[in-house]
């Protein structure tokens, strides 16, 4: 379904369930727990497909929305973690959604942190899968990223699975390398290196984590040569309570390499009381 947010369209995935104002709003006034997606760099909701459509089908509202500039979504990618943050806040306001549990992968994990730690009153529970602060690109990334997208792409792909992998994959007949560079080319030109240049610029310090109060897990790839496990470890170690699930066979693309699992860390997390 579209919605708008900040006068722009907004395409919100609600996990293969037919769903249009009305039905949403009725699943908010009945309580209906919500769990919002946010995908990461280049991507859009569809890396979200298999953890979404299960919530969406067991008892929860799941919803996967486009990121400005990403997708099916109008307008152009925002351009700091900050400002996607105010955004996450402004979607849930439009939706009349007062709280909801939020997962986010590599750049959308920063998104989610920075939900967490400004926003918590519109929160309730908080993932953060593939995630490390800083998250640093290198100059040779942020340029393919501008200027030859392609290149920047199988860049990606190289530093993105666990070495076990070699682009195959759990679902028989599917390609990971090749179905993440077809996701990234379908994304909007210059959108990557906004993404990348937000990653890289996003400035919070891991010892600002200490005043995070929402019941929080790590999800982390044992393998993940884009965002340092140890680094995951030094923000879990810091926020007050929080959990940590390492896959070890995995590299960054978590819910690619490892779906099954990914789902079985989330359901567990947004089924406690």
């Amino acid at each position: 379904m579209k919605i708008d947010v900040n006068g722009k369209a907004v395409f919100l995935y609600t996990g293969g369930k037919a769903m249009d104002a009305g039905a949403l709003k009725a699943a908010v006034a009945a309580d209906t727990p919500v769990v919002l997606f946010l995908h990461g760099a280049q991507l859009d909701h569809s890396c979200w497909l298999l953890q979404s459509r299960w919530f969406g089908h067991h008892g929860f509202l799941a919803l996967a929305p486009d990121l400005p500039g990403h997708g099916k979504s109008a307008g152009e990618a925002l351009s700091s973690i900050e400002a996607l943050a105010d955004w996450v806040v402004a979607l849930l306001e439009a939706l009349e959604i007062p709280q909801a549990n939020v997962v986010g992968h590599s750049m959308g994990s920063l998104i989610t942190l920075e939900c967490a730690a400004r926003h918590p009153q519109h929160f309730k529970r908080a993932v953060f899968v593939g995630t490390a602060i800083p998250m640093p690109v290198a100059p040779v990334l942020l340029n393919a990223a501008r200027d030859d997208e392609a290149k920047a792409a199988q860049m990606i792909n190289a530093w993105s699975y666990g070495y076990g992998q070699i682009g195959g994959s759990p679902v028989p007949g599917m390609w990971l390398l090749g179905q993440n560079l077809r996701l990234m080319a379908r994304q909007p030109r210059g959108t990557f290196h906004r993404d990348l240049s937000a990653c890289n610029a996003y400035a919070r310090t891991v010892e600002s984590l200490a005043d995070i109060r929402l019941p929080t897990l790590f999800v982390t790839g044992g393998q993940d040569r884009m965002t340092a496990p140890k680094i995951a470890r030094a923000m879990r170690e810091t926020i007050p309570g929080a959990r940590e699930i390492i896959l070890p066979g995995s590299g960054h693309a978590l819910m690619a390499e490892y779906p099954d699992a990914v789902l079985d860390a989330l359901r567990e997390f947004f089924s406690e009381p």
